[in-house]
């Protein structure tokens, strides 16, 4: 039994982990005024007939704090990246240079740090939502295993207390994540 249970534990770790990477993605989008490569990610550029991520057509750099630097590969693509950052609904303002898209990122208003401290709570309470509806998922294969009695009494609540301990842990990192990323917002 204990060996099909670690199985159905693992995988509900990994389910939660999942939650945590989303959450990271989502956090790693957020612009705080310091630049970041993964700030570009949800921008498609027109290619060669395609719509298609900006890194499969440009490398994406951080030389200083707040400048990204998109190095075109092909010179036919640089007006359509530039007009994909700037159509991208992220406020930035690129300025092409040759082959070099330079992306400066603008100081952050009180305003503005505050919408992004609601967003990343909302974010976070997203992932929140999705270990709980892991938990849940587990909590009802114990019950299901209890009530066809293959497993007992006393299996049922370990195993229940090893998924709420594992539901607590994880809600405690994206706890502690959230509060990195207020305190980045609130810094820069």
């Amino acid at each position: 039994m204990s060996a099909d249970w670690n199985a159905r534990k693992q995988d509900l770790t990994r389910r939660m982990d999942g939650a945590i990477e989303t959450l990271r993605r989502e956090f790693a989008g957020l612009r705080t005024g310091r630049a970041n490569p993964a700030l570009l990610e949800p921008v498609r550029v027109e290619a060669y007939g395609a719509v298609m991520p900006i890194n499969q057509v440009a490398t994406i750099n951080v030389p200083e704090p707040r400048m990204i630097t998109v190095q075109v590969w092909d010179k036919s693509l640089v007006g359509a990246v530039e007009k994909a950052i700037r159509d991208a609904g992220l406020g930035l303002n690129p300025a092409v240079d040759g082959q070099l898209v330079r992306v400066p990122i603008p100081q952050l208003t009180a305003e503005r740090r505050a919408e992004l401290a609601k967003a990343a709570g909302r974010y976070a309470e997203g992932a929140r939502v999705a270990v709980r509806a892991v938990r849940r998922d587990g909590m009802d294969q114990v019950k299901a295993l209890g009530k066809k009695h293959e497993m007992s009494e006393d299996e049922l609540e370990h195993w229940s207390d090893e998924i709420q301990k594992l539901t607590d842990h994880y809600i405690k990192r994206i706890d502690e994540m959230l509060a990195e990323k207020e305190k980045e917002i609130r810094q820069v």
